[in-house]
């Protein structure tokens, strides 16, 4: 019974941990969150057209965003608040579709340093609050099993389907290098992986609201 029970647990586990979001859900997904625009909302946004870690979104400030650029993008990289996971972490990400709406609807209406002032301030990130209260939300909109950072798991399904370099998609996501060849030179240029994530916005702007009780202050 207990080996019947560890063996239920750890399925389990692994259905959360492999799970993909399927294509149109992503969508219905991106487009409700661009409706209701609050932070928690942009949040997702920003996450299902990245393929960013929870943390490392939660943790942003405004000037690692830039919009006012041929190649709009993040600039990650640690901050005092915020660790990355490995060297191969720290990178530059492209913006495109829901992304992109979501980083231009924040940087438009706040001037406040911390992107996710709910959970991130100059002495810590709570990602944990954060992942709560999304897959709160979640849950009865996604399949059984996914969680916000199934969107992740996807961003690598939706990129290799768009025959794009596993190279690149590794260096887009921040996964460390497969093999030593790999982790030899300089990376791709954010032209490269820009070009190779563009085709991810195929997707239609819906009227992103923007609701300053729940967002700017």
């Amino acid at each position: 019974m207990f080996l019947l029970t560890w063996f239920i647990i750890i399925n389990q586990l692994e259905l959360v941990i492999h799970c993909a979001l399927p294509v149109n859900v992503i969508r219905k997904v991106q487009k409700e969150c661009l409706e209701i625009g609050d932070s928690n909302r942009l949040l997702i946004a920003l996450i299902s057209d990245t393929g960013m870690r929870l943390s490392e979104a939660v943790g942003l400030i405004r000037d690692d965003v830039v919009l006012d650029h041929e190649y709009p993008h993040i600039n990650l990289k640690p901050h005092p608040w915020r660790s990355l996971k490995t060297a191969g972490s720290k990178r530059q990400i492209p913006l495109v579709g829901a992304a992109l709406e979501a980083m231009k609807v924040m940087h438009g209406h706040s001037q406040h340093p911390f992107l996710f002032k709910n959970y991130t301030n100059k002495n810590r990130c709570n990602g944990n609050s954060a992942s709560a209260a999304l897959n709160k939300w979640l849950k009865p909109r996604v399949p059984q099993g996914c969680v916000v950072h199934s969107f992740r798991h996807s961003m690598r399904d939706r990129l290799r389907a768009a025959d794009v370099n596993p190279e690149i998609i590794d260096d887009i996501c921040g996964w460390s290098s497969q093999s030593v060849g790999q982790s030899y030179g300089d990376g791709y240029s954010l032209a490269q992986k820009f070009n190779a994530i563009n085709p991810l916005r195929k997707f239609v702007v819906f009227h992103t609201k923007y609701h300053p009780s729940t967002y700017l202050r």
